[in-house]
């Protein structure tokens, strides 16, 4: 087990399709310790229901659109655990108004509400982590092909994504002589609760599937198990990254089957 001895902070689990739930599941199965992190109190009592399946206490409430809410959140948990080993950030939102028509229609506060949820979020939770990592530890955000590419009707989420991964080549940098790894997963697209909001997911689903090298839809399990060996020592020269789970779609020029 590659986690084993390891305590983690896994922020975004919605239900059980989320990504983070999948993160979750191969962490605990790798032999980790979690503790889930919601955004209210609706989540909370969803998400409640599931944690005894990975061995976690009840979920943790982390605003992170508050750094009063993160400070409080990293307060609960130096209560219950001296160190973490690692945090995964998969946490991204956007109005859904912004997710249809053009990218450059979208509003002022549509743009700052993606950046400050899906990107700044990321440097505000690594902030807060750092004391907690005394022996050095690992950081994993979720990513897409959107932050690369213009991905019809993904708009101003692939701009906040784009923001994203260039702050995991910043807090690499800045996190690294602490021993501290940073590292994002661009996973293929998958139905989860955020996603569904983007317009047209099934033909993407089914796009990718005719197209990618394997002939397949990637799977919440492919991207919990490419989570574990990040999160593992397994991965100890690996920062910086941004590694893609999409079974091969990044790296062809196929459009169709």
């Amino acid at each position: 087990m590659i986690l084993k001895g390891k305590t983690g902070i896994i922020f975004g689990v919605a239900n059980r399709m989320s990504l983070a739930w999948y993160i979750a599941k191969s962490a605990y199965e790798q032999g980790a310790e979690v503790i889930l992190c919601v955004a209210n109190e609706r989540f909370r009592e969803k998400v409640g229901r599931l944690c005894k399946e990975v061995g976690a206490p009840e979920p943790l409430i982390c605003d992170v659109t508050s750094d009063e809410s993160i400070h409080s959140t990293y307060k609960m948990i130096a209560d219950r655990t001296p160190k973490i080993d690692f945090i995964v950030h998969a946490i991204a939102f956007a109005q859904r108004e912004d997710l249809q028509g053009r990218f450059v229609d979208t509003s002022r506060l549509g743009y700052h509400t993606a950046q400050d949820i899906s990107a700044y979020s990321l440097a505000a939770l690594s902030a807060a982590a750092e004391p907690m990592m005394s022996e050095g530890g690992s950081i994993l955000t979720l990513s897409y092909i959107g932050a690369v590419r213009a991905v019809p009707s993904y708009n101003v989420m692939g701009v906040a994504k784009a923001s994203l991964e260039a702050s995991v080549r910043y807090l690499a940098e800045d996190l690294g002589p602490s021993n501290i790894r940073v590292n994002a997963l661009s996973a293929g697209p998958i139905k989860t609760l955020s996603s569904s909001a983007v317009q047209g997911l099934k033909e993407k689903l089914d796009a990718q599937a005719l197209s990618n090298p394997l002939r397949r839809t990637v799977t919440g399990a492919d991207v919990g198990n490419a989570a574990a060996f990040l999160l593992s020592d397994m991965a100890s020269g690996i920062t910086g990254e941004v590694m893609y789970v999409d079974c091969g779609y990044h790296v062809t020029g196929r459009v169709s089957g």
